[in-house]
């Protein structure tokens, strides 16, 4: 079996396998939200693409977690800090999400045969998980307004470094190769190989630099949400 990384969204036609497992990566900050979410106890997850769908949502009664740019949309209920998603408000709830890069990825990549989010936080699960499904896996970095960023890219090291290391997988192109290698490079200091990206200064200016100590932390959740498509209408679970 093979691992690949695609570093963009719009690269990933390059990329889609119809019969492999996408792995959706936005480790600041939407998927590490989710995988915190459902850590926390949420029932399900609705990721929509745009704000518009966002406010339909929240008109009809739904929580919803929005942000654009890094901040929280004044309509929503959360932001996309881990943080916000606490148990005694989301456990056993449904909840509507969209965010700058890592909902739209999700929608990008639904063709997979098996679409699931990835992050530092549920790294060993989601590396379980590709074990136990025996497929190609892809990794599919949201970057951010689609142009190629670190810490994405590291994850995806880091989830190449996992499999490969279990003989079961290979590396599927450079792309694959270059992440691992800037993960085995760095993954002894990534806040300080992090520091003068562009978006852990986005975070610095809007004063969310906390969330990025939890964003980098590995293995500490065993959830993996996955992708269905409920009539037209996806949903992790």
């Amino acid at each position: 079996m093979k691992i690949d990384i695609c570093f963009s969204p719009a690269l990933y036609p390059a990329y889609h396998n119809p019969e492999a497992v996408a792995v959706v990566t936005d480790v600041f900050r939407a998927t590490t939200t989710m995988a915190a979410a459902f850590g926390n106890g949420v029932r399900s997850i609705r990721p929509v693409a745009t704000i518009e769908e966002a406010q339909d949502y929240k008109s009809k009664g739904w929580l919803v977690g929005a942000e654009r740019n890094v901040k929280r949309c004044d309509f929503a209920d959360f932001g996309n800090s881990p943080s916000d998603y606490k148990p005694e408000i989301v456990h056993g709830k449904d909840i509507v999400f969209t965010t700058t890069n890592g909902t739209r990825a999700i929608t990008i990549a639904k063709e997979a045969r098996r679409v699931v989010t990835g992050a530092f936080v549920n790294l060993q699960a989601v590396a379980d998980y590709c074990l136990e499904h025996k497929r190609d896996v892809v990794v599919v970095c949201a970057a951010w307004c689609e142009k190629v960023n670190i810490e994405d890219t590291l994850f995806g090291g880091a989830l190449t470094d996992v499999l490969v290391q279990t003989r079961q997988y290979t590396t599927g192109s450079d792309a694959a190769i270059i992440a691992r290698d800037m993960w085995t490079s760095h993954k002894d200091n990534l806040i300080s190989y992090l520091e003068h990206t562009d978006h852990m200064a986005r975070l610095k200016a809007n004063h969310l630099e906390k969330d990025i100590p939890y964003c980098l932390t590995q293995s500490t959740i065993n959830k993996v949400p996955e992708l269905t498509i409920e009539n037209g209408i996806l949903i992790l679970k």
